[in-house]
């Protein structure tokens, strides 16, 4: 009699989908990556065909260094007209594709990582995938001296708000800001939401992908990856 299989574990899943973004790779162009543990998994799994591409555009100083590391070279944003896919996780993501992201603190970068490409193709595991946004406290990126009033606007929303804190200290961006994270929200409309928080002053970036939507999410689950295409 054959045993079952034993499920696969969270960093299993990380690295299933990792390995199966490759295929969503055009060799010989310039690829971008984002930020975070999965995305690590994916660099890893990116440097076993480093050679049958030119390179990568990264969301953030921890990547771009991973890349380097794994000897794939890296340009900044500004030299490349338009990437053909990007490659990141989510924090968390809804059945059409919405995001929350940002607990990495890239989330201004990726975004225009985002933007500049044909394609978004999230890796993420099942633990992320909800039905609404929200239950993942929301990063939004500010101009220091509009933190308080931020975080009381939030309040008004129902949201409590904190800047986020390193050693003590508040987080410091590689864009030189700091964030802000909001628990007790559940965002019913992504895209208006995005559009409302955007337009506060001293708000840089709202961890809502909405406008960045993924197209495709590699969804790592105990039994292998799932494929969720999104219009």
């Amino acid at each position: 009699m054959t045993s079952p299989a034993t499920p696969l574990t969270q960093d299993q899943m990380k690295a299933q989908v990792g390995f199966a973004a490759l295929d969503y790779v055009s060799r010989g162009e310039i690829v971008g990556v984002g930020t975070g543990s999965t995305v690590n998994k994916f660099i890893d799994a990116l440097a076993t065909i480093k050679d049958e591409i030119k390179g990568a555009v990264s969301s953030s100083v921890a990547s771009s260094e991973r890349l380097r590391a794994a000897g794939i070279p890296v340009f900044d944003s500004n030299e490349v007209e338009e990437l053909s896919v990007y490659i990141d996780g989510a924090d968390e993501i809804d059945h059409r594709g919405h995001m929350i992201k940002g607990g990495g603190a890239a989330l201004t970068r990726e975004k225009i990582v985002a933007a500049q490409s044909r394609r978004f193709v999230c890796i993420a595991d099942a633990s992320k995938l909800v039905t609404t946004l929200g239950d993942f406290p929301l990063p939004v990126e500010v101009i220091p001296m509009a933190a308080r009033r931020i975080i009381r606007q939030f309040a008004r929303l129902g949201g409590e708000a904190q800047v986020r804190e390193k050693d003590g200290l508040p987080l410091v961006t590689d864009n030189g800001q700091h964030i802000i994270d909001v628990s007790g929200l559940k965002i019913i409309d992504p895209r208006a939401f995005e559009v409302e928080v955007s337009q506060w002053p001293g708000v840089v970036t709202v961890g809502v992908f909405a406008y960045q939507k993924a197209d495709v999410c590699l969804l790592g689950t105990p039994s292998g990856v799932e494929v969720l295409q999104f219009d």
